[in-house]
């Protein structure tokens, strides 16, 4: 009987119910991952996976090296690679329940922290695809949870952690600098100036700077190679219109709408509320990389990471305004949160994840509004076509011949 206690009040405590929403997130993503194939980005980087290596034209090391990992656990199982994308992002998820239990949350504001930032359009797509962006998010919001903790305890040791998330972020995703240069600047700016004294701040940065030293050497060995694809992407983005409506898809996109209320409430208790003060640095944490990206002309989801430690801090203070109504009142304001939290999820949730039936109305529409899902359909098709076509050539022919791509 006591050990039936015990694991129920592990399974049902605030802890226990925020990996139990987590593990329902990855059920939900698996099961609903067996209709398409794979997408085409997730080909490159399985390309990349097969030659380890320090660095890549597209990208840093990180998600190929775990991309490797997969294979070598799964074999090339669309199931098993995109595995590893699921559990980033439900851990995503916990930490935005925990970021608002240090905030001083409580079950409610945990649960809803976990469940708005899951519902999040670029999440689901991120827990749904193997790209390094899933993997960018974690790195993101657990640099937000420790600087939480480093400001709560004052333990100036928190910064060796934080060091060693940024090496992972910078080689996960080259644009975790703007991150970087968010902490900085909330850094100089707070109080937490203060830790420019500490030893162990400059110890973090030196931890950081040596993890990504092999990618720099790789850089400089290929010309930096990386920098010029990059550009190349830049360009065409502008030209085809990707970053035309930053700001705007900051709403819908990169969070859902439902969840726009939590995070506006956020980032305002971040910047002047009387709760958020002492972690002043994280509205820094926004705005400087909102300002590096709309200056930059970046697509809108590169700031979807930066929203958990908003709506976690909104959740917060939703919990303590639902505290303070009368048990009427409360019912139905909790009520109007749940019913707004559902449908908004159901809503991105036809849209992002790939369960439409392909050709359908439902497809029609999936499709359109998001421009991955056509990219995970077709791929073993195309190329049986190609070799098809490549077999049929007389031999003298076939040694002449050339294959021209766009993907």
């Amino acid at each position: 009987m006591t050990r039936t206690r015990s694991w129920r009040s592990l399974v049902f405590s605030e802890v226990g119910i925020l990996i139990l929403l987590a593990l329902a997130r990855i059920a939900l993503l698996l099961l609903n991952n067996l209709q398409y194939g794979w997408h085409r980005d997730e080909l490159d980087m399985l390309d990349n996976a097969q030659a380890l290596a320090w660095g890549y034209v597209s990208y840093p090391p990180v998600a190929p090296l775990v991309a490797r990992i997969a294979l070598v656990l799964f074999g090339p199982s669309l199931l098993g690679v995109r595995l590893f994308a699921s559990l980033a992002m439900a851990a995503v998820m916990v930490l935005a329940g925990l970021i608002a239990r240090e905030l001083g949350g409580g079950r409610l504001a945990q649960m809803v922290a976990a469940v708005a930032t899951g519902i999040s359009p670029i999440q689901l797509l991120a827990g749904t695809l193997f790209s390094y962006s899933s993997f960018d998010c974690l790195w993101w919001v657990l640099t937000a949870y420790l600087m939480i903790r480093l400001l709560k305890s004052g333990d100036a040791r928190g910064w060796l952690a934080i060091g060693l998330v940024f090496g992972l972020g910078m080689m996960t995703k080259y644009l975790f600098a703007v991150l970087i240069a968010g902490v900085v600047i909330g850094v100089l700016l707070t109080p937490a100036r203060r830790f420019l004294r500490s030893p162990w701040l400059w110890a973090g940065a030196a931890i950081a700077l040596v993890m990504c030293l092999p990618n720099l050497m790789w850089q400089v060995q290929h010309d930096f190679i990386s920098l010029e694809f990059m550009r190349g992407i830049h360009a065409r983005d502008i030209l085809i219109g990707r970053t035309a409506s930053f700001v705007p898809e900051q709403f819908y996109f990169s969070a859902n709408l439902a969840t726009i209320p939590l995070w506006v409430v956020g980032l305002v208790t971040f910047i002047v509320g009387h709760r958020g003060r002492k972690y002043r640095i994280l509205a820094w944490m926004y705005v400087v990389p909102l300002a590096l990206l709309m200056f930059l002309q970046g697509r809108s989801y590169y700031l979807a990471p930066a929203y958990p430690m908003l709506i976690a801090a909104g959740a917060v203070v939703t919990e303590a305004w639902f505290a303070r109504l009368s048990p009427g009142r409360s019912r139905v304001a909790r009520s109007a949160l749940y019913g707004a939290l559902a449908l908004g999820g159901l809503a991105f949730a036809a849209i992002a994840l790939p369960i439409a039936p392909v050709g359908s109305a439902w497809w029609d529409v999936a499709s359109d509004l998001n421009g991955e899902l056509p990219e995970m359909i077709g791929w073993p098709e195309l190329v049986q076509t190609v070799a098809d076509i490549y077999a049929s050539l007389p031999e003298a022919e076939q040694a002449r011949a050339a294959i021209i791509t766009r993907n």
